[in-house]
């Protein structure tokens, strides 16, 4: 099991008071699985996703990654599992601006001293970079900065990765060629993948589908 969620609730306050956004999520994830997470904008989705990447804490429950407790570690063993374990891909790219597409792809694996550049090239190659491996963020289409992120995540080899709209900003065709190279490379590796999108078609790819509808699985 590479994620494991139990009863987890999660409120944020406003102005009006308390709002809850998970109400008693419970789902898990395994190895080589894959998991579309749907529902309307405000449903939860991307803080079910935050958590699952130990980037924000749940209120109450519990979950696992990797088969540690996320619940039992500090800010520290959370961002250390982030770097040998984890690995996000966001609507935004979030690449490093200064940085060549060959340092962000390598980025994260550097981080956690797992490079393997026969991996590295592999991903590469099946991603169709390797001509833009000199060039900086600025200089790519939005399809190239996209599968540069991809590619980040992917070569960290990661046990779970998780994308938030990860072809959102991209045109149809390019969406279409930027998913099915991703989900080829993850299915390679073995790492679990969750993906939160509103794409029909996103989610019809994925082995499992979940539906949020105001904070509950439906």
């Amino acid at each position: 099991m590479v994620l494991k969620f139990e009863a987890v609730h999660k409120s944020f306050r406003d102005s009006e008071g308390t709002v809850p956004v998970l109400r008693g999520i419970s789902f898990d994830l395994e190895a080589g699985q894959t998991l579309a997470l749907t529902g309307e904008s405000g449903s939860g989705k991307s803080t079910l996703l935050h958590i699952a990447g130990a980037l924000e804490a749940a209120d109450a429950g519990r979950v696992w990654v990797a088969g540690q407790e996320l619940t039992q570690l500090n800010d520290s063993g959370r961002a250390a599992l982030r770097r040998t374990d984890i690995a996000l891909v966001f609507q935004q790219f979030n690449l490093i601006p200064s940085l060549t597409v060959a340092a962000n792809i390598s980025f994260q694996s550097a981080l956690s001293g797992q490079v393997d550049q026969t991996h590295v090239e592999q991903v590469v190659d099946a991603l169709g970079l390797s001509d833009q491996m000199k060039k900086y963020p600025e200089a790519l289409s939005g399809g190239q900065q996209q599968r540069v992120a991809i590619a980040r995540a992917i070569a960290a080899k990661p046990k779970l990765m998780l994308a938030d709209e990860p072809t959102g900003n991209l045109d149809e065709g390019t969406a279409e060629d930027v998913l099915e190279q991703m989900l080829k490379l993850v299915a390679q590796t073995g790492a679990a993948l969750m993906v939160v999108t509103h794409s029909t078609n996103i989610a019809a790819r994925m082995d499992r589908r979940l539906q949020l509808r105001s904070g509950l699985l439906v």
